[in-house]
């Protein structure tokens, strides 16, 4: 298991239990729950929230879908990474209901952990999971579905008790966060969600493509001149190699000897630099 999500499963064990053995299940709202009458005032309770369950059922699930997506997603990326996109829709899921839930409280980690489920199913749509360990399902429409059920029952249910919009707040600010995040392995989630290319365009490259740089004439020749006063023997000239010098070569040849000097030339890289100037030579 890696660490973010060992940590977070303990936390989150953690609290509940204490919770349970100091104030009781009736009291578990004391001082850490997300209550929009009281907010901004308990402002801290917009990240406590997300630590504290109301009973053992709702830790039990939030809790087995963090081990069940978490690490796969943590690896991919890094622990501080995870972690910041998990806090990161915690408030989002805490954002969503003080805006459109009035008079209500909020508790638990299902904001957040419906993120991890939008990133696991955004590298791997295709991953086959099972919904409720039983029914078989790609990841992607696991989201799609659970998308459709939370706003379903957000519109239709008053006062339930649950957070429907403050999941799909985890999974609007999970998504926007993969998007524009500038956490690290950011390249590496860019080409997650970057729109695949037309036929023909060139995939995007983490790198710049550079130009390689053109060599002058006089200045392969005066090379050349170096390397044979620097090795005071003359060059044995063998039949004409059949294949040609490339300018990457001779590029990686001159880098060569700005760097470590002339004296750390090979016999090849020499021959090469004189094959080079006697082409270049012909041209003129």
């Amino acid at each position: 298991m890696t660490p973010a999500v060992r940590w977070l499963l303990a936390l989150n064990i953690g609290v509940y239990f204490l919770q349970v053995a100091l104030f009781g299940e009736q009291n578990i709202y004391a001082g850490l729950a997300l209550d929009t009458r009281d907010f901004p005032d308990t402002w801290w309770t917009a990240v406590s929230y997300m630590f504290v369950h109301a009973n053992l059922w709702h830790l039990s699930l939030n809790m087995l879908t963090l081990w069940m997506f978490g690490p796969r997603v943590e690896e991919e990326w890094s622990t501080r990474g995870f972690v910041s996109f998990y806090l990161w829709c915690g408030l989002g899921g805490a954002l969503t209901h003080l805006l459109l839930v009035a008079g209500s409280g909020l508790i638990g980690a299902s904001a957040a952990v419906s993120g991890v489920m939008l990133a696991y199913a955004v590298r791997w749509p295709d991953e086959e999971v099972y919904l409720f360990g039983m029914i078989p399902m790609k990841s992607r429409w696991l989201v799609a579905w659970m998308v459709i059920i939370n706003l379903a029952m957000g519109i239709s249910s008053n006062g339930s008790g649950i957070g429907w919009f403050a999941h799909l707040g985890g999974l609007g600010f999970g998504w926007l966060y993969l998007r524009i995040s500038s956490f690290g392995g950011l390249d590496q989630v860019r080409r997650w969600v970057s729109p695949i290319p037309d036929e023909g365009d060139e995939p995007p490259r983490a790198i710049p493509r550079v130009k390689p740089r053109s060599r002058a004439r006089g200045e392969i020749d005066d090379v050349v001149a170096e390397s044979n006063a620097v090795t005071h023997r003359p060059v044995v000239q063998a039949s004409a190699p059949d294949t040609r010098p490339r300018a990457e070569q001779i590029d990686r040849v001159l880098d060569k000897i700005s760097q470590t000097g002339i004296e750390s030339l090979t016999a090849d890289e020499r021959k090469l630099l004189e094959e080079m100037s006697r082409r270049l030579r012909g041209k003129g």
